[in-house]
């Protein structure tokens, strides 16, 4: 069991916020915050989808400036945090929609992605304005930008929401980032020189 979850990560994922989306569509009436959730919640699989299959490679860019070649037991293995993180960041938000500092958690994700997917032009030397994945990381950025323009335009959020909600969501992604890494054989620790040197050329 535990290694047909390895294998299909990707997938189960897929088919667990499928569900959840068309669990949504039988509610009825969603307010602002919901619908946009539930936007979020379909491009978050279409970016799994995109970052490692369509086009894809995303992982091997990574792997690649490490200078380590992961099996593909392993490469499908580390997609098990993100799907964990995903469906949390498409649940619990869309139940707790009216709670601003849960909001600007799933908000932080998408300009999180947004700026690495564009930075890793940069830093992956693309010869194109694209890096796998930034399609549905841009798309991630519009509907964050949506989310904090509502609760800003609505006087819903204080100051501590727009505080410590980012705050929440920098450990989320620090701990998915240092369990992806060390679980295809990187020390994290090691990952700020080793961007420093990519950047740099060297």
């Amino acid at each position: 069991m535990a290694k047909f979850i390895k294998h299909y990560a990707l997938e189960i994922y897929t088919v667990l916020a499928m569900l959840f989306i068309v669990y949504t569509a039988m509610l009825g009436e969603l307010s602002i915050i919901q619908k946009l959730v539930v936007i979020d919640a379909f491009l978050f699989i279409l970016h799994e989808w995109e970052e490692g299959h369509y086009p894809g490679g995303f992982l091997k860019l990574i792997t690649g400036m490490v200078q380590i070649d992961p099996s593909d037991e392993i490469k499908r293995a580390s997609r098990i945090p993100a799907g964990i993180l995903l469906l949390l960041l498409s649940v619990v938000p869309f139940f707790y929609h009216d709670v601003p500092m849960i909001v600007m958690v799933v908000a932080t994700f998408g300009i999180i992605e947004g700026f690495v997917h564009t930075m890793g032009i940069r830093l992956f030397q693309m010869k194109r304005f694209y890096t796998p994945g930034a399609a549905t990381a841009w798309l991630e950025l519009v509907v964050s930008i949506l989310m904090i323009a509502y609760l800003v335009g609505n006087n819903l959020g204080q100051w501590q929401d727009y505080v410590f909600g980012p705050l929440i969501m920098l450990v989320c992604f620090g701990m998915l980032q240092k369990t992806m890494t060390l679980m295809v054989g990187i020390n994290y620790s090691d990952m700020p020189k080793m961007v420093k040197r990519q950047w740099s050329g060297k």
